[in-house]
């Protein structure tokens, strides 16, 4: 059974960084849900962070993650980069299937199972099935438009829910003055 359960884009803009995400839950040919949350703010609202993938996995590296932040009080490199050495060696947390978005005021990071702690060139990142299309749109809003970090990122997977099936409307955003 394959669960598609993701589009998650990120931008930073003018000294904001916004998360949004869309609510669809579906497995194989299913849509369970269409109202899931997957962008969160972790160590008191400070840091944005979306999964991709399955959500038991994502949720136990949200839980990782936010002790990593906790233990090096809010650094977001420190912690990305430490719960990317534990994901590689950890042979529990190895096999968790789940890509992880986050940024903070400063910085913006996507942290994969296989070690990768990548920044991008550009100030956004998609993940997910929908991640590459929200992506391709988020970067074409950002370069030719005058719009929001947040308004850039809600466009963005508006535009994902209407080209990826395993994509709904029901967008969630967070953002970071």
């Amino acid at each position: 059974m394959k669960v598609h359960a993701t589009s998650v884009v990120a931008v930073r803009k003018d000294d904001c960084i916004a998360m949004a995400s869309d609510g669809q839950v579906s497995i194989e040919h299913t849509i369970f849900k269409e109202g899931a949350r997957k962008v969160q703010r972790l160590y008191d609202g400070q840091v944005l962070a979306g999964f991709a993938g399955s959500a038991a996995d994502a949720l136990t590296l949200f839980e990782k993650f936010e002790g990593k932040l906790q233990e090096y009080k809010g650094n977001l490199q420190r912690a990305a980069l430490e719960l990317v050495k534990d994901w590689r060696t950890d042979r529990v947390l190895r096999r968790l299937e789940a890509l992880l978005v986050v940024g903070d005021a400063e910085y913006l990071y996507l942290i994969s199972g296989s070690g990768d702690l990548i920044q991008p060139d550009e100030d956004v990142i998609g993940i997910g099935a929908g991640g590459g299309y929200a992506q391709a749109a988020g970067l074409a809003l950002l370069h030719h438009s005058s719009l929001s970090a947040a308004d850039i990122a809600r466009e963005a997977i508006r535009i994902a829910s209407h080209i990826c099936v395993f994509t709904n409307d029901q967008i969630t955003v967070e953002t970071l003055p």
